[in-house]
């Protein structure tokens, strides 16, 4: 086996681990699908780019070691917690009485990029997650910079990747959604699966 193919199977289980641990439902990948079935793909940008700007920033703290700080801080993680908690709710309000897309004037404001970006900054599955896929994959031994390094590239483009794929999946419901009972339905389903995915986030 030569070096490119001892690099190949750690990137690979690298990025499959973050795929099925980072990629899977959570607050932050249902409020990007909620947002794209709620105000469409073009409108919903701004706060998906704060998803992926505080997941990124969630990202460079775990690498830094600032979460196992944070996390040490007596009653940090309960803090995290109750302000993730409070902002969900507004947002899965936000969701479930956004207007039909077929009665919604383009003066509406959609949630902005600083909403997303303090959502994921305050979620709780986004620490646990992107700490178990950042420690459980080592790709150059002995070379802690370099990969660390690697890896924070590597997770990054995984985190753009993820929350677009979610905002197109939202994005592609809004087609369906200009009957105001269909979307007023998909609209309080979708707050709702937000809620839930964040109970079981913090109970995780």
């Amino acid at each position: 086996m030569n070096g490119s193919d001892g690099l190949y199977y750690p990137i690979l289980t690298l990025l499959v681990a973050s795929l099925v641990i980072m990629g899977s439902p959570g607050p932050s990948t249902i409020s990007a699908t909620a947002m794209g079935a709620a105000y469409g793909f073009r409108r919903s940008l701004g706060y998906v780019s704060g998803l992926i700007a505080g997941t990124v920033a969630v990202l460079l703290a775990v690498a830094a070691g600032v979460v196992a700080i944070l996390l040490s801080v007596p009653h940090g993680a309960v803090v995290l917690t109750v302000v993730s908690a409070v902002y969900i709710l507004y947002l899965a309000f936000k969701i479930a009485t956004a207007p039909p897309l077929s009665r919604r004037d383009d003066q509406v404001a959609a949630p902005a990029f600083s909403g997303g970006f303090l959502l994921a900054v305050a979620n709780p599955k986004a620490y646990l997650a992107i700490a178990a896929v950042f420690a459980g994959v080592s790709l150059f031994q002995g070379q802690r910079l370099l990969d660390a390094t690697v890896k924070i590239v590597l997770l990054t483009a995984m985190i753009v990747a993820i929350h677009m794929v979610w905002l197109l999946v939202g994005a592609s419901l809004s087609r369906f959604l200009q009957n105001p009972r269909v979307s007023r339905i998909v609209n309080i389903s979708l707050a709702i699966l937000l809620i839930v995915a964040t109970i079981v986030a913090v109970l995780e």
